[in-house]
């Protein structure tokens, strides 16, 4: 680490010299080769992983249990609190993790999946000359290339796109852009340049063309957020600290200090939320990473302590692959509001967020059908009117609660701090607030730094920069490849392993399931247009899944790209995993429903069942009416005003076509408003309605009636399966 230290200083304080010598490209090349071989040493500091495997949560709660002291003791497994364990039993420091919920389960998985500097800071912080801005702009820059270096799999480079419509803000945003790249420096991604009004949309045809006077593209990370903080909390595991899920930390425990005669933080009573078991776990130091939660763990310490977090909510929806290109992002630099919105894909989906409203803290936060529709209307502005943007077509929304905070060391402790906050309570508790999904690592550095001063820990230098997450250190681009090739998967759903497990991959495809078919040979997926296996269920209980919401929201991210698929998915998922944890058939219905129940609230699945109730409106021309009516009537033979599977069977048989009588069942019962077992004309009606508003799409009964009325004559076979059908 030495080695390393020296190296940054020969970067930072000679650069100048060194360039006036070597040349601007000799010393830039210099810089690059000094940067890896920092990265180079970083790793080679660190001692191999205890555990060649992460151990299992059983063995993890017997070692919290057992320990009879830790040096550090974290509270909350997201990002900055996976880190922090991560950062500590790297130096050599006994390190334990409690969640209460899943790793990840709250603000870490519901990001706009960006890793990157943030150019909006740095546009604020030249305006103002804000020098805490540009430092956090500076640092974070750092930080984005460290992630992208140590774990390849999960994260990438990424193009995007800011359409300039006035010729006057050319030369604004260029120089503000190129700034963003001088800022970076040697850990510049790579280099931004313009496009003409022709290049811009032949990269972005979807592009609102009038007034286009062309494009700047630059270039940030993007990851899979939930992934990269599980594969931080499975590092940490496999380097020996105890961390474990749905432990919640029901009060702290303290003891007088026999020096000063005060009540110092020593540990904290946790409680297995899975089984109700309580047990103490002691430590020299405690650590609060609980995000939005900051305050009610403070609280437990010192029930006077000021609040410091300022909730607020960002909500995202995602919409089908097709509303943007596969390689290309947008930002939309002021919205109607002032706010920044980024349109980008993420998954072979498109991905677009976020909003920025004040909220209280809660677990289960719920995306506002004001804010998806100002979402809508954003992404509206900037595509071309020849792309309906429907809101039908949101197959999945959410809120994630960003936790703003207030220095309180600060003389003006109303005023929000762009940077994080480490702050030690008179008894010695540490508490990490603010900050961004960029910097946890930092973050955590600068966590543990606090925590050895403080409580006098015995440790060294940090060794986190250049450290390899779970599955990045033998990954490489043509991993899938052996993957189709040694066990015969599907090219897709190899990429897919490739790109969530790393060199992890190859375990998921041990576990896969002959398929009975020529191709692929094994590897049955979850749901047809996701490539989702059913051997991910098994090894996701091995990365410490308890739940199914685990496991269709963070181990897979079924929930985030479509929540029909997930639900869909789902009894499958909770058979899967009742065969592996033993679970009764109690069990597996209490895992549907509350799946069920988190799909409906904070999925945004409760706003599919508010585009299309028995209360909708009837917009409909007369001769639309008397068209839908006429379709209605061919399934409606005997005239009763309503249909039911019979008699749609009976259609489908005409043209001599075959459907699972539980297929029908569930077509149906997306039309069927009052839920009595059959469609009637006026729940057709408000279908067909809802549909020319775009409020609905996909709908599979209207495709299925569509398509036979169509082909009753021609016997062409139906399509039922989902056509990017939104919420």
């Amino acid at each position: 680490m030495a080695f390393q230290k020296a190296v940054k200083g020969t970067i930072l304080v000679g650069g100048g010299a060194l360039a006036s010598v070597l040349g601007l490209s000799q010393f830039a090349h210099y810089r690059r080769k000094q940067v890896n071989l920092a990265y180079v040493e970083a790793a080679e500091c660190v001692s191999e992983p205890v555990n060649r495997e992460p151990p299992s949560r059983e063995a993890q709660l017997l070692t919290l249990q057992n320990t009879s002291e830790f040096d550090i003791l974290v509270i909350g497994g997201g990002a900055t609190g996976c880190g922090c364990a991560l950062d500590a039993v790297t130096r050599g420091l006994k390190t334990a993790l409690v969640e209460r919920d899943d790793f990840s389960s709250g603000t870490s998985s519901r990001s706009t999946k960006l890793i990157h500097g943030g150019v909006r800071y740095l546009q604020k912080a030249i305006m103002k000359l804000d020098i805490e801005q540009y430092r956090m702009v500076k640092e974070a820059l750092h930080e984005r290339a460290n992630l992208l270096e140590i774990a390849p799999h999960l994260s990438a480079p990424l193009p995007i796109m800011l359409p300039i419509y006035k010729w006057w803000q050319l030369p604004y945003y260029w120089i503000g852009i190129k700034l963003y790249d001088l800022v970076a420096g040697s850990n510049c991604l790579k280099s931004s340049y313009v496009l003409s009004k022709s290049r811009a949309l032949e990269h972005f045809p979807m592009l609102q063309k009038d007034k286009l006077v062309g494009a700047i593209v630059y270039y940030d990370g993007q990851h899979n957020d939930a992934r990269m903080n599980l594969a931080i909390a499975l590092t940490a595991a496999r380097y020996g600290a105890a961390t474990a899920n749905y432990m919640e930390v029901v009060s702290l425990l303290k003891k007088t200090d026999p020096q000063t005669g005060k009540e110092r933080v020593s540990g904290a009573r946790c409680k297995d939320v899975l089984t109700g078991q309580e047990f103490d776990v002691r430590a020299k130091c405690v650590i609060n990473a609980t995000g939005p939660f900051t305050d009610t763990v403070r609280k437990m310490d010192d029930k006077n302590a000021t609040a410091i977090c300022q909730p607020s909510a960002g909500v995202h929806i995602v919409m089908p692959g097709y509303y943007s290109p596969e390689s290309m992002g947008l930002l939309d630099p002021a919205t109607s509001d002032g706010r920044v919105i980024f349109f980008l894909p993420w998954q072979k989906m498109t991905i677009a967020g976020t909003t920025d409203t004040p909220t209280d803290v809660t677990p289960h936060p719920i995306p506002s059908e004001e804010d998806i529709n100002f979402i809508l209307n954003e992404v509206r502005n900037y595509l071309s009117c020849d792309v309906e943007v429907r809101r039908g077509d949101v197959l999945a929304a959410w809120s994630g609660i960003r936790p703003l905070v207030t220095d309180p060391k600060s003389a003006d402790t109303q005023s929000i701090s762009r940077n994080h906050v480490v702050d030690i309570s008179e008894s010695g508790l540490i508490t990490i607030a603010g900050g961004k999904w960029t910097t946890y690592r930092s973050m955590a550095e600068d966590t543990i730094n606090a925590a050895i001063k403080t409580h006098d820990l015995k440790a060294g230098p940090s060794r986190t920069v250049g450290l390899f997450l779970q599955g990045g250190k033998d990954w490489s681009p043509t991993l899938y490849i052996r993957l189709v090739q040694d066990y015969g998967l599907e090219s897709e759903v190899a990429q897919h392993l490739a790109a969530t497990y790393g060199d992890k991959a190859f375990e998921v495809a041990k576990m896969a399931s002959v398929t009975g078919k020529r191709w692929p040979i094994v590897g049955v997926r979850l749901v047809s247009e996701f490539p989702y296996i059913e051997a991910e269920v098994k090894y996701g209980i091995k990365e410490y899944a308890c739940t199914a919401v685990d496991m269709i929201s963070r181990r897979t991210r079924l929930a985030f790209l479509n929540v029909q698929a997930a639900e869909e998915a789902l009894p499958r998922i909770v058979e899967l995993m009742g065969r592996e944890l033993n679970w009764d058939d109690y069990k597996k219905q209490e895992e549907l429903e509350t799946a069920r129940k988190f799909l409906y609230y904070e999925m945004g699945y409760k706003s599919r069942s508010e585009q299309l109730t028995d209360r909708s409106e009837i917009s409909l021309r007369p001769s639309d009416v008397d068209r839908y009516k006429k379709r209605f009537h061919k399934f409606d033979a005997d005239q009763k005003g309503f249909i039911t599977i019979v008699d749609v069977q009976r259609v489908l048989e005409s043209i001599n076509v075959q459907m699972d009588e539980n297929t029908l069942h569930e077509i149906l019962n997306e039309v069927d408003l009052n839920k009595n077992g059959q469609v009637e004309l006026n729940e057709f009606l408000q279908l067909m309605s809802a549909i020319q508003k775009g409020r609905v799409s996909g709908s599979r009964l209207a495709i299925l009636m569509k398509t036979a009325e169509e082909n009753l004559d021609r016997r062409v076979p139906i399509p039922v399966d989902r056509s990017c059908g939104g919420l």
